[in-house]
């Protein structure tokens, strides 16, 4: 049975000059957008403040192979023992994307 995946955005706001904002949003299933959560303070550039919007959600995945899972939705199955394993890999940076936030 397949979980369902949280339609998650980042996104930035400048609500003044010079002053940048991340916002996370989630996609309904009647396709209205609704805010979870907002950056506390806003920072200086449009890099860093996508930066820390990435890597607030991230910390909201247990497992970023699967991405964000709907607390609703099954719980993925665990992986068979005759099936291919991915290597290992070595732990990412503490950033993605826009690089590390400053």
């Amino acid at each position: 049975m397949r979980t369902l995946l949280r339609p998650i955005a980042v996104s930035v706001e400048e609500p003044v000059a010079g002053q940048f904002r991340w916002l996370l949003s989630e996609r309904g299933s009647e396709g209205a957008w609704s805010q979870l959560r907002r950056a506390p303070q806003p920072v200086s550039s449009y890099r860093q403040a996508m930066a820390e919007g990435l890597m607030a959600l991230e910390a909201m995945i247990d497992d970023l192979e699967i991405g964000p899972r709907s607390p609703a939705g099954p719980q993925p199955a665990p992986p068979r023992s005759d099936a291919p394993r991915h290597p290992t890999r070595a732990p990412k940076p503490g950033f993605f994307g826009f690089g590390p936030a400053r």
